[in-house]
């Protein structure tokens, strides 16, 4: 007998306990989830679900931010709500709530998980009714909270540094690029190549031949002259997490740690010749990056300025003024 043979027709129990048992086979972390569909909280992983009618499923239409939890605070959330929001608004999004709702809701879901350290992941949807393009006459925009543990890196990342790869895959046009939708194939495409090459990463170049960003995270590099460059953010992403670092760099130039900071096109030959190079974002942080493409960056270990960062980002992380929100269970 095949399997389609054994098609049952489940009632609700039924259901419950196969999604209770999908969960014991591939064991989950998330500790809470809002739904505005459902109105409210729940902390079993089994009943994290959203209808397959919604058009983030189906259609990809949605967007989403992440803010991390340290020491029991949550870092740089109104920087990422602003995000967020100018997402939402580029998806031609109609929002769900308010955004000081939106952002009471996070802090409240962030508490009743408990989590003191880990991250927050939220999303916006066009909501469900049909299976079109566009979103049903009487659809409503859906917001969703996730607490879970956050992103895991190897730790030889930050102790011998990470091998990438430029990648064959298309840089994301502009309007995309700058968009935190949930549409991520291209970087899918991207992490997915890099590991069957057995490496960390890849690089996404422009259409003139500039360095791009990785497949979830910025890149900076530091010239044999000591300038920090990042690439202009009209094309990519910008990041939350290298935004800050690069408000906070200066510190670095007057401890003469950094003689400059320049944000501008770089050419993938200038940047491959760069003392370091590094991976920047909200989960791994600052990860230096000793070889691409098989040619090896500065002198193939992990250097001092991306330490130097890393330990900036720690520091306002941990401390950070007017960027740390207490919350309580």
């Amino acid at each position: 007998m095949s399997s389609t043979d054994q098609i049952q027709v489940l009632d609700a129990d039924e259901v419950l306990n196969r999604l209770r048992g999908l969960r014991e086979q591939q064991p989950v972390k998330f500790s809470a989830f809002y739904s505005s569909h459902l109105g409210g909280v729940v902390t079993d992983p089994a009943l994290m679900v959203i209808p397959f009618d919604d058009h983030i499923v189906h259609r990809g239409h949605g967007v989403f931010d992440t803010a991390a939890i340290v020491n029991g605070k949550i870092y740089d959330l109104e920087a990422h709500l602003d995000r967020f929001l100018r997402s939402a608004e580029a998806s031609k999004l109609a929002l769900p709530y308010s955004r000081e709702e939106m952002r009471d809701i996070i802090i409240r879901t962030t508490a009743i998980s408990g989590q003191k350290k880990g991250s927050i992941r939220y999303w916006i949807s066009s909501g469900t009714g049909n299976l079109g393009l566009v979103p049903a006459a009487d659809a409503k925009p859906g917001f969703f909270v996730m607490i879970f543990p956050g992103l895991e890196y190897d730790e030889s990342y930050y102790t011998e540094g990470m091998r990438v790869m430029t990648t064959t895959y298309p840089i994301k046009p502009p309007l995309y690029a700058i968009t935190k939708s949930t549409n991520y194939l291209p970087n899918v495409l991207m992490q997915l190549e890099a590991k069957e090459k057995g490496l960390d990463n890849g690089v996404f170049i422009d259409a003139d031949g500039n360095v791009g960003e990785g497949s979830n995270m910025n890149m900076a590099f530091v010239t044999k002259e000591g300038v920090l460059r990042h690439p202009k953010f009209d094309h990519i992403l910008s990041g939350c997490t290298v935004v800050r670092l690069l408000e906070l760099a200066p510190v670095l130039v007057q401890q003469g740690i950094l003689k400059d900071i320049v944000i501008g096109d770089i050419p993938v030959e200038e940047a491959k010749n760069a003392a370091e190079m590094m991976l920047i974002g909200s989960s791994i942080y600052v990860a230096p990056v000793v070889e691409w493409d098989g040619q090896t960056i500065g002198d193939g270990k992990p250097g001092p300025v991306a330490k130097a960062m890393l330990e900036l980002l720690q520091q306002d992380m941990e401390s950070g003024e007017g960027r740390l929100i207490e919350f309580s269970d």
